[in-house]
């Protein structure tokens, strides 16, 4: 394989300048002419759940009420004078006729006004993308624009709901990905210029990560026409792992460049020593990182399937311009890229700490094992410690518009509360012939013991069921009815204002009835709350038996939030094992050995369990919240099997390398000395780009976000600078020549360093 890569490493330096032409060229078309990657993505955990999941059975049954295909909004008008006015009430109306004239809204339902008299609202449907892009910004931006011209002295109108929340929150996210991407940069640049000491270097380094960050984007987004998917997290982790393990691939082969300089070798000649040497190693890191994403295809929920792929193009292309784009930039700057530090041929290679480090690994192999595997073992014990919680983005970022018509709903209309979960019943005749049906279900909400409140079409309206009847002959379906009375009929204000109100609560044909109400523990992110559902829908189950419905169902942020957490822990189960045998096999390829991986996997577990655990104590148990995001864990091991791997296969080979010359000891010092640099400063800009994450990226997530870039900067920070660097390399020395078993240099005597026996 070396000669593959000899071969290329000769191939990108004859053609270096066509080389750097052709990536710059590829990627400003690519940006001009390819979607961009926030236009495709989805905002919502359920919309990633499966068709046959409860929530989403739930979801079919809601349609009457509101229609899932299109995108909904709810606009808020409010009075502060105040009932709201006859003249306000006009101004309302027309208004709602206004925006049901405007490009691609499908449906625009008054639902009539608040109990107090002060607020009205209107359901408004569109046919545009549910989760943002398309016309969507454009038509919620076009009715916003309308509010002033559309009001009247003390009249506020606010757009919220689903659609815009969706905007508003995309907006916040995306000046937050802005920070992310702007401080992960800063970080990455003062970081390189402290470790080469030079001026170029850094630059030089990280401008093939960023390029595949601005090509990756469009060309994930294109990629969603043949069924990948992109949520808002994938945007704001594409930036952190492009960057982070861009600049580690970059500088596993400068550091070598350098290196073999100083070995006395011409810049040119250097260069390709450098990606014989180096290439396989970034190939195979690059592979497990892939391979690790892509089994998350198998998950069953969806927004881990939106991860895999679309990360893994971002690696790809990351792999590409790393044995290409780079080596041809190094190859164009020559010494220069490395000033004004010095490069000239040194006899003696200078290996600094990590020699001496490397000293004490030969020395004390076992305790050093011993101490490493105590020492993570108890902080794993935190990971047990950690109940999981659910996701936190159901609501408008604070300050928005969307907010703003949040907390209005929330106080002038009870029945609409953003915590409430509706109960839904399909019953086998209609409830305009039957109303008695609605009370007897109301009552056996209660008797549950469930819900805090329970809200349904008797309750809200004040009617009884002979008045039901009768107003549905007379005046049909109350959805269709306009928000003002005609004076041509003979009934009272408030019955027809309680008769419209039944719109929320009963389908036109009678055939789907439901109920607003509030679970006795309704917080969307708190652990108790979520572990209730299973109850909540079997109490629900047996009031539809009790009145004879023939399919019923509960839908809200709770029951969404079980279901994600249900399917996310059933992927922990099943994939987990899977990447780990995938790593395994990349392990034992790259290494020529089927003994090595099994104790290079169990050492990223090791850390994996520490660093959850180390999550647990600080945000559960120190900052007290609900607990530790239900997509945490599933992601930490994704990410810390794949970059943990990484820093594996940059030292191993390097061990395997060196000991093909020297003693087994010798080849460790050597190994871990030549390469400490190199894995100290890749784990610090990995480790280091994903702690920006948690602190500038936690505008677009809250705290799943800080706990993701909390998470896996420490599982880097502790599997760089302990694990790798000191537990790994005890391992190597305390088996020796089986380290390599099956290949030849198992079968190599293994010698020791002067004055030190060989444990082997």
């Amino acid at each position: 394989m070396s000669r593959f890569f000899a071969g290329l490493g000769r191939f990108v330096v004859r053609f270096r300048v066509p080389v750097v032409v052709a990536w710059v060229v590829v990627a400003v078309v690519c940006v001009h002419l390819l979607p961009t990657l926030a236009s495709v993505s989805k905002d919502s955990n359920s919309a990633f759940l499966p068709s046959n999941a409860p929530s989403m059975r739930a979801a079919q049954l809601a349609r009457p009420f509101q229609n899932s295909t299109l995108a909904a909004s709810t606009l808020v008008a409010v009075s502060s004078d105040g009932p709201l006015s006859p003249t306000q009430q006009a101004a309302v109306t027309r208004f709602e006729a206004k925006i049901s004239r405007l490009p691609k809204v499908k449906l625009v339902r008054d639902l009539g006004t608040s109990p107090n008299g002060e607020a009205r609202q209107a359901l408004i449907e569109a046919a545009v993308p549910a989760f943002g892009g398309g016309d969507g910004p454009a038509l919620v931006a076009s009715i916003r624009a309308d509010f002033t011209a559309a009001s009247v002295p003390g009249l506020t109108y606010h757009l919220t709901g689903d659609l815009p929340t969706v905007i508003d929150s995309q907006q916040s996210s995306k000046q937050s990905q802005n920070l992310t991407q702007l401080f992960s940069v800063i970080f990455i640049i003062a970081l390189l210029l402290l470790a080469f000491r030079a001026v170029l270097a850094p630059f030089v380094t990280l401008l093939p990560a960023a390029l595949v960050l601005a090509l990756s984007g469009p060309v994930v987004a294109e990629a969603t026409h043949v069924g990948v998917q992109v949520s808002v997290i994938t945007q704001v982790i594409l930036i952190v792992l492009v960057l982070g393990a861009g600049t580690d691939y970059g500088l596993f082969l400068v550091f070598r460049v350098r290196e073999e300089l100083r070995r006395g070798l011409d810049p040119h000649q250097a260069v390709v020593t450098a990606v014989s040497t180096v290439g396989e190693s970034i190939t195979f890191s690059a592979l497990t990182v892939i391979a690790a994403l892509l089994s998350l295809i198998l998950a069953q929920f969806g927004i881990y399937q939106s991860l895999g792929p679309a990360l893994a193009i971002g690696i790809g292309l990351m792999l590409l311009a790393g044995l290409t784009l780079l080596p041809a930039l190094l190859a164009i700057f020559g010494r220069a890229v490395f000033w004004p530090t010095r490069t000239s041929r040194e006899e003696t290679p200078r290996t600094g700490i990590y020699g001496r480090m490397a000293g004490a690994v030969v020395r004390h192999p076992f305790w050093l094992v011993v101490t490493g595997v105590v020492v993570f073992g108890g902080l794993a014990v935190g990971s047990l410690t950690g109940t999981t919680a659910g996701f936190a983005n159901a609501s408008a970022p604070s300050g928005t518009d969307s907010a703003a018509g949040a907390a209005v709903l929330a106080k002038d209309f009870p029945a609409s509360n953003v915590q409430a979960s509706a109960v839904l019943f399909d019953l086998h005749s209609s409830a305009w012939s039957d109303p008695g049906v609605l009370a007897t279900a109301q009552l056996g909400l209660q008797q549950t013991g469930q819900f805090r409140t329970v809200i349904g079409p008797a309750a809200a309206s004040g009617l009884t069921p002979a008045e039901i009847t009768s107003l549905h002959r007379q005046l049909g379906a109350p959805g269709l009815l306009p928000p003002t009375e005609p004076a041509s009929l003979p009934i009272s204000p408030s019955l027809y204002n309680s008769y419209r109100e039944l719109a929320q609560f009963i389908s036109p044909e009678g055939r789907t009835i439901q109920f607003s109400t509030l679970l006795l523990n309704n917080s969307d992110s708190s652990p108790k709350a979520i572990a209730a559902v299973p109850a909540v829908r079997a109490a629900i189950a047996r009031v539809a038996s009790r009145i004879g419905a023939t399919d019923n169902g509960l839908f809200g942020v709770l029951p969404f939030a079980y279901d994600v957490q249900s399917l996310s822990n059933s992927d922990l189960v099943h994939i987990i094992p899977l990447v780990a045998v995938l790593i395994a096999i990349l392990l034992a390829l790259v290494m020529r050995s089927l003994v090595a991986p099994l104790y290079l996997v169990v050492s990223v577990v090791l850390s994996y369990l520490a660093a959850l655990g180390l999550v647990a104590v600080i945000f559960v148990h120190l900052l007290g919240q609900d607990g530790i995001n239900f997509i945490l864990p599933f992601l930490m091991f994704v990410f810390l099997m794949a970059l943990g791997s990484d820093y594996n296969i940059l030292m191993m080979t390097r061990i395997r390398e060196e000991v093909q010359q020297m003693p087994l000891r010798q080849a460790v010092r050597r190994a871990v000395g030549m390469t400490g640099t190199t894995v100290s400063t890749a784990g610090l800009v990995l480790g280091g780009t994903f702690a920006v994450l948690a602190i500038a990226g936690s505008g677009s997530g809250g705290s799943q976000i800080q706990q993701i870039g909390f998470g896996i900067a420490a599982g880097v920070f502790m599997d760089t600078f302990i694990i790798r660097t000191l537990v790994v390399p005890s391992f190597v020395v305390l088996l020796g020549r089986w380290n390599w078993w099956p290949s030849r240099l198992s079968h190599a005597p293994v010698a020791a360093l002067p004055g030190v026996r060989d444990v082997a």
